[in-house]
């Protein structure tokens, strides 16, 4: 499970707005914010964050560590 603060430096990691994630995703405007505003695991359901995070994943971010243990990331080329 990654962490709000995870989704949040990636995204901006990839220079994408809260808005190019929506709307890649499909994800509300309003739901990114509120996932992304949590510290720990976003109090969602887990479709929502397998949808932000296998996006992310699609665009190079290797999510690592876990929530409680030096939760990151790391930037890989995009395999289009």
């Amino acid at each position: 499970m990654v962490t709000g603060n995870q989704l949040r430096i990636a995204r901006f990691a990839l220079r994408w707005s809260v808005q190019q994630l929506s709307e890649n995703t499909g994800v509300p405007l309003r739901t990114v914010k509120r996932v992304e505003a949590e510290d720990g695991i976003p109090s969602t359901n887990a479709t929502t964050i397998h949808t932000l995070q296998t996006a992310l994943e699609d665009a190079g971010i290797e999510f690592i560590g876990t929530p409680d243990d030096a939760p990151g990331i790391r930037i890989h080329p995009c395999k289009d």
